[in-house]
């Protein structure tokens, strides 16, 4: 029934089986939890311990005049899926097995059809720990001939070696079970490099992972350390907003124009803590002060020495990271006063900065110096100046909000292109998307914020792990194609094929989060595999919440310092109807 349903789509919902059994359809772009022990690429039916009405039941169980305490109302975290026991799990797997075998003519089932495959979550309740039992339909064609049978079994954390399997004894152990006298075996290995590669106050594991998956061919031992030979793929995950990161100064500019974007959407600005100590006001008075005595003549014109040059994208940013991204010398009057005002903490100090700058243009104080093809407000009051005619304004309601918000996107834009561009990461044309002014503000905001996020993907690569360009050009080609068809996602996954080479020295010497060897033998549909897995994480997430006996933590020696892993092994036998 459900095979016929879903034919249209995907259940949204489980569905209940004798009473005790969800039966949930696992495909498309949902994330398979059986993927770490079975490749395959179909919809897959997933058996689990029904759970939906333990929490009604206990509520029928009160009295409805019984005082219930605080921490009962409060709402109850989800548990998690629930396992069902090996030997209800086998006996739903010989169901499955039946309905599609055409030699049980006494089912009454006169054409069955071959089903997606099934995978039940076990309670590990058995010697072997079974955690998983699967099952697959061999086919011919349209029918089934067989079904392959998966058993993942579990054990651990333990940090005793000693149990460990050895190579040799897995491959016999194949051989004896498949008849085979010949099999080849296939590496896998990840590392997680963003804690090995950290430099010291550079970076907080928070939501950032960095970690590199290979694979290879001929394993000689077991945890063998890849050889360079191998593929390798990189898989990038960074959150924005790290106080260690070396972009963060810029990361707090963001927040501010964030903060103004917000206060144009909903009338209401909440003021981010400031960038700098001095006051907005004081800064921008110092500002204006020292343009005026270089029209006076009483300091350098032109600005051609750099001398003020404004250091407001690299100000906490270590020398380590100053050749990467380094300062823009060309800031023009606007994006030199969004420096200034960045210290901005009350609608009343934006007010008084602006009224000293409008003064001293109206005075004709000043003459300051702007970049062409923008039309912020400023800019045209800055144009009028040199006529000596600006219109009237009044810095009431959003207009001072929209005046600083103007020349903050303007000049964020810039600080982009310009690292992009310079580090030849991107070209202008790539780069339109991002910075384009067809569309409405909160977009153009949302774009800006694309760019950070791939700006601190790239930096962290370069910091960390010492990319060149070689590798920072496909990966930033990457990210922004996926930014020109995506919303911001900061939790995405980037992925780069990579040379092992090029992280070896961050891997070499240490210990993998998941390392596996697959022995096979045949071929096709014939092929079969055994594995044999070690993980640091628990593959299994049903028995690490609900079995903590056997998923206890263990020492060696009463040493706790030692690393403890999970064992994970899959065997695969293939069961033909004729």
């Amino acid at each position: 029934r459900i095979y016929e349903e879903r034919r249209e789509s995907i259940p949204e919902h489980p569905y209940l089986y004798e009473g005790d059994v969800e039966i949930c359809l696992a495909g498309g772009s949902c994330r398979s939890p059986v993927e770490r022990f079975w490749n395959g690429s179909s919809p897959v039916y997933i058996l689990q311990k029904a759970t939906h009405n333990e929490e009604s039941d206990s509520l029928e169980e009160s009295k409805p005049d019984e005082v219930l305490s605080p921490a009962e109302l409060l709402p109850k975290e989800s548990p998690g899926p629930a396992a069902l026991s090996v030997g209800r799990a086998k006996q739903l797997v010989s169901l499955y097995a039946m309905v599609q075998n055409p030699n049980m003519t006494h089912l009454g089932i006169s054409d069955p059809v071959v089903l997606p495959p099934l995978w039940v979550r076990c309670d590990g309740s058995d010697p072997e720990h079974t955690c998983w039992i699967g099952a697959e339909p061999l086919k011919a064609g349209q029918k089934a001939t067989g079904i392959n049978i998966y058993m993942v079994s579990c054990d651990g954390p333990t940090a005793d070696k000693t149990c460990f399997a050895n190579l040799e004894e897995l491959k016999m152990e194949h051989k004896r079970r498949h008849h085979s006298s010949v099999v080849t075996t296939k590496g896998f290995a990840q590392y997680e490099l963003i804690q090995v590669a950290a430099v010291e106050d550079t970076i907080i594991e928070s939501g950032s992972n960095i970690y590199v998956d290979i694979t290879w061919n001929i394993v000689d031992k077991i945890l063998e350390t890849p050889p360079l030979i191998s593929a390798a793929t990189l898989s990038v995950a960074l959150e924005c907003g790290d106080p260690r990161s070396a972009v963060y100064q810029v990361y707090r500019e963001l927040q501010l124009l964030l903060a103004l974007a917000e206060g144009l959407k909903t009338g209401v600005t909440e003021w981010p803590e400031p960038l700098e100590s001095e006051s907005a006001v004081e800064l921008v008075q110092e500002f204006l002060t020292d343009l005026k005595k270089k029209l006076d003549g009483d300091g350098v014109s032109g600005n051609k020495n750099g001398t003020e040059k404004i250091k407001c994208d690299t100000a906490a940013v270590d020398s380590y990271i100053k050749s990467i991204f380094s300062e823009r010398g060309d800031l023009d009057f606007a994006e030199q006063l969004w420096c200034k005002m960045r210290s901005v903490s009350s609608y009343q100090e934006l007010i008084d900065c602006f009224t000293l700058v409008i003064k001293s243009l109206e005075r004709g104080e000043i003459q300051p110096w702007i970049h062409q093809g923008s039309s912020s407000f400023l800019r045209r009051l800055i144009q009028q100046s040199y006529h000596g005619q600006m219109e009237v304004v009044s810095l009431s309601g959003i207009t001072p909000i929209q005046m600083l918000f103007e020349i903050g996107l303007d000049k964020m834009k810039k600080d982009y292109v310009s690292f992009f561009i310079g580090q030849e990461l991107a070209t202008l044309t790539y780069l339109d998307y991002f910075i384009s002014t067809s569309v409405d503000l909160q977009e153009q905001v949302h774009r800006v914020q694309k760019l950070h996020h791939m700006l601190e993907i790239m930096v962290n690569c370069r910091v960390l792990l010492q990319f060149r360009h070689e590798n920072l050009f496909p990966l930033t080609q990457i990210c922004m194609k996926y930014y020109k068809e995506n919303p911001l996602n900061e939790k995405h996954v980037f992925q780069l094929p990579i040379r092992p080479a090029v992280v070896k020295k961050f891997y070499q010497n240490e210990h993998p989060e998941m390392w596996k060897v697959e022995i096979s033998s045949g071929h096709g549909p014939k092929e079969v595999k055994t594995t044999w897995q070690v993980s640091t994480n628990p593959p299994v997430e049903h028995m690490a919440s609900n079995h903590s006996g056997l998923f206890s933590d263990s020492t060696v020696n009463g040493s706790p310092e030692e690393r403890l892993y999970f064992l994970t092994v899959t065997t695969c036998s293939p069961v033909h109807f004729t």
